[in-house]
């Protein structure tokens, strides 16, 4: 099945997923789930996605597609993650793969590469390598100068579609000596190559999406012209750590859809089953911890989309905001989706039972998302290594007010996604967080007294965290216990303000049951609170508020959201 023009957009590629949800379908769920119990790769998903022109959405306009701004990938990634991770997650393995080219390639490259993958090509990031972990100043593959171009030697293992992919983008040992200014990134087209050049490795066996093509490549005297290499010499690492900025934010996407998954699936089953003469969703502690679970993912949904919008109107922030997003979104779903299953008890774990066994797939497909683009602790040392720049920017008071509201304000249009314009820090700190006592007195002045309470607790616990901040001298790379707690609870500020960010700039949606009365924002910031040890404003706890209306309105895949209703740009 084709869908005409460079690519389809979220709205008409769910209704394409509904459809092809159906029994004999490429997404059939009972189809999926049997693939993944043979570890073998959903090549019809695959194929429709790319019949669909859904690569478009991984290329900027400027460059022919339908990237305008992050948010707009994330949709995609999103919607298709809600339906089945592995399949998202190596059909979005191409964006990723693209990046340093949009960063720092040239007219030539980025021609290249966007026809190519508007035309179904598929392209891998080649970052790891046996036995160096997340030290990817580490990594042994080289590309030395030779007559008419580079000779590529070495491996990359662990790469996602490292097999299936036309273009391998890899991080390459430019100088012997290495270090920040010895690697570059080098765009291989495997086509390219004589035989012998290069070989893949086997697919590893994992844990979650046991059908994706983890595997790698070996590179033996492959010779690339001198215009695959990426950037300016020895500009490597810089352009991966401002490609990270986005494909980290770009990730959380696809925690979004995994909770998207999971939460129906969860709140089907309490309503159904029967205990002691009553339904299992009727007992309080279910109802408490459902509430909880279900908050808790409104708050990761709405860091990762003031995030995601953050990457126009906000760029020279996203240093900060890409490594707190990434270590707090697929964390709290984590969570979350940890909490339902003890409510889903053994179905939770059971495969072949309950919707063919979905809840224990996106359990454990969902682990990997924390390790993508470095891990958790990576994000955390990451903003670690900001703390400097973050107290001296709350202590001036700095933000972007204008740059913040055009985040925050989903119907707010936007310009054209830049990649060009990201920076390799925040000298500016964090807008949301540092708006936070402006965001308690526009809430009392909307008369929401409890949500202005709330937002002045946490506006305390921000003021005492930045001076901790500032005394806290950490050696690089080698953070204490202590510094990685002071990243956690910035985590939890960060969390609060966003969701308070997105609630302040957009007008309730009529009918939308999450906006009425708060009711959203008031239980995120309860978990917040709970979370930094607090008490939320006094009152029903709104946890339990959200889980009556959850239960009340049986949402379907992707109907819990706090964009539900809302016009976006």
């Amino acid at each position: 099945m084709t869908v005409s023009g460079t690519g389809t957009g979220a709205p008409a590629l769910e209704e394409l997923l509904t459809r092809a949800s159906a029994p004999g379908g490429a997404f059939d769920p009972a189809e999926l789930a049997r693939l993944d119990e043979a570890e073998a790769f959903p090549e019809a998903a695959h194929r429709l996605l790319a019949d669909a022109g859904t690569g478009a959405h991984y290329v900027p306009e400027r460059h022919g597609g339908r990237l305008h701004g992050l948010d707009g990938a994330m949709a995609v990634l999103r919607t298709v993650a809600r339906r089945d991770l592995t399949v998202a997650i190596a059909h979005g393995k191409t964006f990723l793969g693209a990046m340093p080219t949009w960063v720092a390639g040239d007219e030539q490259q980025t021609e290249l590469l966007s026809r190519e993958i508007r035309s179904g090509a598929e392209v891998c990031w080649g970052l790891t390598e046996r036995g160096i972990g997340s030290d990817l100043l580490s990594g042994r593959l080289t590309a030395r100068p030779v007559d008419g171009g580079l000779a590529v030697d070495g491996e990359k293992w662990l790469i996602n579609n490292a097999t299936r992919a036309r273009f391998a983008c890899v991080l390459a040992r430019t100088r012997p000596e290495g270090g920040p200014r010895g690697f570059g990134f080098v765009l291989v087209d495997k086509d390219t190559l004589p035989e012998g050049a290069f070989r893949t490795l086997r697919k590893e066996a994992t844990h979650g999406i046991r059908g994706a093509d983890i595997s790698g490549i070996a590179f033996q005297d492959a010779r690339v012209p001198d215009s695959a290499l990426v950037g300016a010499p020895g500009s490597g690492f810089e352009v991966l750590l401002k490609s990270l900025q986005l494909t980290r934010i770009c990730a959380t996407s696809l925690s979004l859809g995994a909770a998207d998954h999971a939460l129906p699936i969860a709140v089907r089953f309490l309503t159904e089953r029967r205990l002691y003469g009553q339904r299992l969703a009727d007992l309080p502690r279910i109802r408490r911890a459902l509430g909880d679970a279900a908050s808790a993912l409104l708050l990761a949904e709405a860091v990762a989309v003031l995030a995601g919008r953050s990457a126009q109107t906000l760029t020279r922030e996203l240093a900060v905001t890409a490594a707190v997003t990434k270590a707090f979104v697929p964390t709290t779903v984590q969570r979350s989706v940890d909490a339902l299953a003890e409510l889903l008890g053994v179905r939770g774990f059971l495969t072949g039972v309950l919707e063919h066994g979905a809840f224990a797939k996106l359990d454990r497909d969902h682990r990997i998302v924390a390790v993508f683009d470095g891990s958790t602790a990576v994000n955390r040392q990451a903003l670690i290594t900001a703390f400097p720049l973050l107290a001296r920017a709350h202590a001036a008071g700095a933000r972007d007010e204008a740059g913040l509201r055009a985040a925050a304000g989903i119907g707010v249009a936007q310009p054209p996604l830049d990649p060009r314009r990201l920076a390799l820090i925040s000298d500016g700190g964090s807008s949301v967080v540092q708006s936070l006592p402006e965001a308690a007195e526009l809430a009392a002045r909307r008369g929401r007294e409890d949500v202005a309470a709330d937002a002045r607790a946490l506006a305390e616990v921000s003021a005492r965290l930045h001076k901790e901040i500032a005394g806290c001298r950490e050696a690089p790379g080698a953070a204490s216990a202590e510094a990685f707690e002071l990243a956690k609870r910035y985590e939890l500020v960060f969390a609060g303000a966003s969701a308070l960010a997105l609630w302040l700039h957009n007008e309730p949606p009529p009918g939308a049951r999450w906006w009425r009365d708060a009711l959203w924002v008031r239980a995120c910031l309860t978990v917040v609170l709970g979370r930094l040890g607090l008490e939320p404003a006094a009152g029903p706890d709104a946890r339990d508020l959200l889980c009556d209306e959850l239960l009340s309105a049986d949402p379907a895949e992707g109907e819990f959201s706090l964009l539900c209703g809302l016009e976006t740009s």
